[in-house]
This record gives C-alpha cells, sequence and structure tokens, in this order.
C-alpha cells in the first residue's frame, strides 16, 4: 500500500471521526448506528492510505524528492 493520504487531508478525516462519532451521544435509538461511520475516516487517516482515492487515482501527499 502506497500512502495517498497527506497531513491535511488527515486532519480533516480526523474532525469528521470526531464528529462522527459525537453522534452517538446526541441522536436516539437505532440512529446511533450512523456514530459507527467514524470508523472509516478513522481508519483512512491512521493508515494514510485510502482505497478510494487508490480506485480515483488522487493522491494528496506532498512529492518527496528522490535523493541525489
Amino acid at each position: 500500500m502506497k500512502t495517498n493520504v497527506g497531513g491535511i487531508d488527515k486532519g480533516v478525516r480526523l474532525i469528521a471521526a470526531v464528529v462522527l462519532f459525537s453522534l452517538y451521544f446526541v441522536l436516539e435509538g437505532d440512529l446511533r448506528w450512523i456514530a459507527l461511520a467514524g470508523l472509516v475516516p478513522l481508519g483512512t487517516a491512521l493508515m494514510g492510505w485510502c482505497p478510494l482515492y487508490t480506485v480515483l487515482g488522487i493522491n494528496t501527499c506532498p512529492m518527496q524528492r528522490s535523493a541525489g
């Protein structure tokens, strides 16, 4: 797996995960299950790799310079 999620993108994903997890305390009944959707942005931010970005050919990582 090649990293395709950059720093700013990771931050946005972590914020989205926190917002989705907080829905657990706001929603009632079966709607609380929506909070589990926060696992997706949390996982992709921690791994630094997004499978959807791979399919779409998106890469938000800054270019790395080669040595030499």
